[in-house]
């Protein structure tokens, strides 16, 4: 196990990950763990960078797993989204365009 992990294992977040932490409590668990001499300073702020890389990590993760959900359910619900609208307008503007030079065209 990477001492990071043990550090988390000893602050019990390891079931729950470390998303719900903020800030304020990592850095108050590693002044802690550096009172107690278990970690030194440099440890320390190694630490704090550390447990925060994750974090924002698992935030990615979650987000990205949240807009994928989001949107595999409105595709399998029909609902129609902005791009496909944006889609379809090029489109009739096209077709607009192409009728319009068709008529120019025309013999009269």
């Amino acid at each position: 196990m990477t001492e990071m992990s043990e550090m988390l294992k000893k602050m019990g977040l390891f079931g729950i990950g470390v998303i719900s932490l903020t800030q304020e409590k990592i850095e108050e668990f590693s002044q802690e763990m550096i009172k107690k001499g278990e970690l030194s300073r440099e440890e320390g702020k190694k630490f704090v960078k550390e447990v925060l890389s994750v974090q924002e990590k698992q935030m990615k993760e979650l987000e990205d797993k949240i807009n994928n959900k989001v949107k595999e359910t409105l595709e399998k619900s029909g609902v129609v989204m902005k791009s496909d609208i944006a889609t379809l307008e090029k489109k009739i503007e096209k077709l607009e365009k192409t009728i319009q030079a068709m008529g120019k065209k025309e013999p009269k």
